[in-house]
């Protein structure tokens, strides 16, 4: 369904160019979930608003870069097919609710407005579909809802009513950027439990963006691991969770506070910063953090190779924890 090839997005800065995406593959079936986790900073919603066409002005996508939709050229889209084609085809659920929607127009009017744009719904129509949306996101009273105005509600009601508008034109492909970073624990597990069965009733393919791994662990199919503008590793979900290949990837896991551990124990961290965009390190963009960099991390920069044991799980780096491509890398 989605085909993003060598995607970079670059931004002209008085300090000079930066990448903030810088190669990126994607290839997403339908109904299938990819989670996009790393540190902030580390290209994440850059990446995906660069799919969606709505980077900041001053970011440019490479000509070289491609991105088809069900074989479209996303990117060759003027300004009238891409106000009929988002929303219809590809939709988003943004980070913050409160900033993404409109504090000024009812719930309603933001709900109807792009039934009536994208499907030509009457107004009566409109608002009864939109009763059933809100009600499908599980927001009580929702024909009252319909009348209040965003900050007349919670943050957890909020991102509902984000979902819904995003969900309103029943899109193929949903990108949640974030969806769960505002919210306490407990709505975070209800927001996701809610995306995870609208998917699932839809056959919908989704993009989940988030810097936790815990939160994409339950959610997803597949998952990338970004850092410093590109995918370090990329696979099965269970299979990277229970043998990560890439030492990013496993501080990353031992850095989420686990429940059987005494309390008050010290979290793990991981050691230094990520790399300046205006001050790329030469080879391995993690060497500078990495425990086990050598003298080629810091001179070649690793290709994102596939693993030994499946074509499914790609991973770069010179001396992956993986101990079977450890030794086939060290050998050749």
């Amino acid at each position: 369904m989605l085909e993003v090839r060598d995607l970079r997005t670059h931004i002209d800065t008085p300090g000079g160019r930066i990448t903030p995406v810088d190669g990126v593959d994607i290839s997403l079936r339908r109904g299938e979930t990819i989670g996009i986790v790393g540190e902030s900073g580390s290209g994440k919603s850059m990446l995906v608003r660069s799919i969606m066409g709505i980077a900041p002005t001053a970011a440019q996508v490479d000509p070289s870069s491609t991105v088809r939709f069900d074989g479209r050229d996303v990117l060759a889209l003027t300004q009238r097919e891409s106000q009929k084609f988002w929303g219809r085809e590809i939709a988003m659920v943004f980070q913050d609710p409160l900033t993404s929607l409109n504090p000024i127009r009812t719930i309603g009017r933001q709900i109807t407005d792009p039934l009536r744009h994208h499907l030509g719904l009457s107004r009566k129509q409109a608002t009864e579909r939109a009763v059933e949306l809100l009600e499908r996101v599980r927001i009580p009273s929702p024909r009252a809802r319909m009348n209040e105005y965003p900050h007349q509600l919670s943050g957890g009601m909020r991102q509902r009513v984000g979902i819904a508008i995003a969900l309103s034109c029943e899109p193929k492909l949903l990108i949640a950027d974030e969806p769960t970073t505002a919210l306490d624990v407990t709505v975070q597990h209800e927001i996701l439990d809610l995306l995870h069965a609208l998917q699932s009733d839809s056959d919908m393919a989704m993009i989940l963006v988030s810097h936790d791994l815990a939160v994409v662990s339950q959610h997803t199919d597949r998952i990338g691991v970004m850092y410093a503008g590109h995918f370090l590793e990329v696979g099965d979900t269970r299979a990277m969770l229970d043998e990560p290949a890439h030492p990013y990837t496993g501080a990353l896991l031992a850095s989420i506070p686990r429940p059987d551990q005494p309390p008050h124990t010290r979290l793990t961290v991981i050691e230094g910063r990520p790399p300046n965009l205006r001050e790329m390190p030469r080879g391995c963009r993690f060497a500078p953090r990495c425990p086990r960099v050598t003298d080629i991390c810091l001179s070649v920069d690793p290709p994102l190779e596939e693993m030994p044991t499946t074509a499914l799980h790609r991973v770069a780096c010179h001396h992956p924890l993986t101990p079977a491509l450890s030794s086939t890398s060290e050998a050749s």
